[in-house]
């Protein structure tokens, strides 16, 4: 787990958890960080905003616009998308999918074309030989890695993206929309995660209907009735 190239971090904790509860291991611990709600701010406007500018700007880098859409549009974790490789990509004819989790998700045409192109051009500053020969869909500056979690997040605040408010954006937007269940193997989370989320969105949204609800009950001060 100290490995930077560690793929499945969160699913060894909770299996980890999940065997000494349940006395099939002992003497080993993996710390669990409780959740405590959606980070900062919930800005679909700004989520949006910065979504079209990713799809358009044809100044910034490819990686970067890719790594930033992959954050906004599907929740995903810096950890995550650092960690993709071209094998989790799928071009079928016009088709392009990504696999997060254990069901792949179809990109829509904008996007499937910035993955297309960052497919065949990435590179790393220390990448030897042609694109084909690097597994990572984010090469690193060392020979045989990826980018770097810590570089990656760098990059993504010089073009305006808040990678943890954005992505607590993304997901409270998607849980109110999708069953935990679904949520959770898209995007490649916890059902448990997934089911916080979908509460939290739930809370919310029952919050707001009720802040509407009394706002319409209001007496009109035109005394018109309307």
């Amino acid at each position: 787990m100290t490995d930077p190239d560690f793929s499945y971090r969160d699913e060894t904790g909770h299996f980890i958890r999940w065997s000494v509860q349940h006395r099939h291991a002992h003497g080993l611990t993996c710390g669990a960080v409780r959740w405590t709600g959606p980070q900062g701010t919930i800005d679909s406007e700004k989520r949006w905003a910065d979504a079209r500018r990713l799809l358009n700007d044809n100044a910034l880098p490819t990686a970067d616009r890719v790594a930033g859409l992959l954050l906004i549009l599907y929740a995903q974790k810096i950890s995550a998308v650092s960690q993709l490789t071209v094998d989790d990509v799928d071009i079928t004819g016009e088709t392009v999918g990504i696999t997060f989790g254990t069901s792949p998700v179809i990109l829509p045409t904008p996007l499937a074309a910035l993955v297309r192109e960052l497919v065949a051009t990435r590179h790393g500053k220390a990448k030897i030989g042609t694109p084909d020969n690097v597994p990572w869909l984010f090469p690193g500056g060392q020979p045989g890695r990826p980018l770097s979690d810590s570089q990656l997040g760098i990059r993504l605040h010089k073009i305006g993206i808040r990678p943890q408010q954005d992505r607590s954006t993304a997901l409270f937007t998607l849980a109110a929309e999708l069953p935990a269940a679904i949520l959770a193997r898209m995007l490649g989370i916890h059902i448990q995660v997934a089911v916080q989320w979908q509460k939290a969105s739930a809370g919310d949204w029952a919050a707001y209907a009720a802040d509407v609800s009394r706002r319409n009950s209001w007496p009109d001060p035109s005394g018109s009735g309307t």
